[in-house]
């Protein structure tokens, strides 16, 4: 797996059989072996060894380990993987090795490097809202939340999220629009939020950098034009023509809840999110 810590491959192995990983490490953690791989140096040999010997390995097996420990690395790298993973892996009585079962998790985002892999890509195993945010280009994850999130910056998204959670509430979704923030692509997005039944609150929080913020506004009343949304929509528009984004925006024939600053915005869609459930009942 990647370490995030680190910024670099490495490999966690455990000899404790008839669990996941995830158990031992919250179970028993002195059981977990960890190797971290240099990003350019990658797998030695010796690494291998010592991982062979850690996990109990006698003398005379040591060197099979080691080279189907490597085999696995190789997998993981020349795959753009995000996780390679063997459970469980045996000792026969004949002392070979053998992988009886393997996981493999790869990257989507590397996908265009692997053609012969993309063909392999079963959407009826994914998520059809993320399937469908992947053919605009839009970085969707469904949550379990109440408040849809509509953000430009994956930074951004996950303060957002944050400040939420904070507020009182809980996000249904992490979705960054990414710089674009065209008509098409907001239209996009407004449609998959809404595919969401749990989504009672919209939060568009656009910080206008590159992107000018009237440009998302007009993007954002024309794509409401096509889109029907039957929740309250906060908007909060910062940075390159945020003020003539607001005034468009108040000037539309739709109903905006305006936000100035981030703690203000995630209060407003909690508040707003909280009033729409109550008209509706309860959690209906």
């Amino acid at each position: 797996v990647m370490d995030r810590a680190t910024a670099a491959p490495v490999i966690i192995a455990s000899a404790a059989g008839g669990m996941e990983i995830e158990e031992v490490a919250a179970t028993s953690p002195e059981k977990i072996v960890r190797q971290p791989l240099h990003p350019t140096l990658g797998y030695i040999p010796f690494m291998g060894r010592n991982l062979a010997k850690a996990l109990g390995f006698p003398p005379q097996q040591r060197r099979k380990a080691s080279e189907t420990i490597e085999k696995l690395y190789r997998v993981f790298i020349d795959n753009d993987a995000s996780l390679a993973e063997i459970n469980p892996w045996i000792v026969t009585k004949s002392g070979e090795n053998l992988a009886l079962d393997a996981k493999i998790n790869l990257d989507d985002n590397a996908l265009f490097r692997h053609p012969e892999l993309s063909v392999l890509r079963d959407f009826a195993e994914e998520d059809p809202l993320e399937v469908e945010a992947s053919k605009y280009h839009l970085n969707y994850i469904r949550l379990d939340g109440s408040v849809g999130c509509m953000v430009n910056g994956a930074g951004l998204a996950m303060a957002t999220m944050d400040l939420i959670k904070l507020a009182g509430s809980e996000p249904a979704n992490f979705l960054d629009v990414g710089g674009g923030a065209s008509v098409e692509r907001i239209s996009a997005a407004f449609r998959i939020l809404m595919s969401d039944p749990k989504v009672r609150a919209v939060l568009v929080n656009i910080f206008g950098g590159i992107v000018r913020c009237d440009r998302v506004a007009r993007g954002i009343v024309e794509s409401l034009e096509t889109v029907e949304v039957n929740v309250p929509i906060v908007v909060r528009l910062e940075g390159t023509n945020a003020r003539e984004a607001r005034e468009y925006l108040e000037a539309s024939s739709l109903e905006f809840i305006i936000a100035e600053g981030l703690e203000d915005a995630a209060q407003k869609v909690v508040a707003a999110e909280k009033a729409h459930r109550a008209g509706e009942g309860g959690e209906g």
